[in-house]
């Protein structure tokens, strides 16, 4: 019999976040849309239906992360979806810090603020899954990508946080891994052929990875690509 779980995914208001959080909620979970602006979290949640709860949550700002945590309960599946690309076509060599500073600050530091917040919880239930939407433009044998140099800075870092979350984690039942979805058709890539929908199914399976599944992995389709 499947077990149900809580699923928090973060930039669940729209594009891919709301295709996982939709494919989270068709395999039976719980799941808390989490997004800075309550009002667009409130109206993902309700296409959903009841086991969709919003949650305003900003992973930039401590505060804010506290709170929405203190809100929403035990968290089994945390999927790190809320990112931002505002670099496409910058040089590495003259783009400005303050950029690469905010970039950084939602695609890393985010990611590893909510699972400071989480993991202790998973840890101490004896499981739990995190999984760290990751991009192409991350791994050294097809990236990091020039044009993009923020961005693929920010999620090479994150998948450093993979590994070392999945080494801190090892032999606790939690699995921590990082997916590329692949180039996803949202407001970031609207030229892009792959729906939110058909990638969200990559990374709710990514979440429902079996007890004796990998940690520490960097997922694509059915299997792993380079670090």
């Amino acid at each position: 019999m499947p077990v149900f779980r809580t699923a928090l995914v973060t930039g669940a208001n729209r594009g891919l976040g709301l295709a996982v959080a939709a494919e989270l909620y068709s395999r039976g979970h719980r799941v808390l849309l989490a997004a800075r602006d309550g009002d667009a979290a409130a109206k993902a949640a309700g296409t959903l239906g009841e086991r969709a709860v919003p949650l305003v949550l900003d992973v930039t700002d401590q505060s804010s992360v506290d709170r929405a945590l203190a809100e929403a309960g035990a968290v089994d599946v945390l999927v790190n979806n809320a990112g931002v690309q505002l670099d496409w076509g910058d040089a590495p060599s003259t783009i400005g810090l303050d950029r690469v500073r905010q970039t950084l600050d939602v695609n890393l530091l985010g990611a590893w603020r909510m699972a400071q917040a989480l993991l202790p919880g998973m840890v101490g239930r004896g499981w739990g899954r995190v999984v760290n939407v990751s991009s192409g433009a991350a791994s050294f044998a097809y990236g990091p990508a020039a044009q993009c140099p923020a961005y693929s800075a920010s999620k090479t870092a994150l998948n450093a946080l993979t590994v070392m979350l999945a080494k801190e984690t090892e032999g606790t039942g939690v699995l921590v891994n990082s997916v590329n979805p692949g180039l996803v058709r949202t407001r970031m890539r609207p030229d892009a052929e792959q729906s939110p929908q058909d990638a969200a199914r990559r990374i709710a399976d990514a979440a429902a990875l079996p007890d004796d599944g990998p940690s520490g992995a960097f997922l694509r389709g059915d299997g792993t690509m380079p670090w």
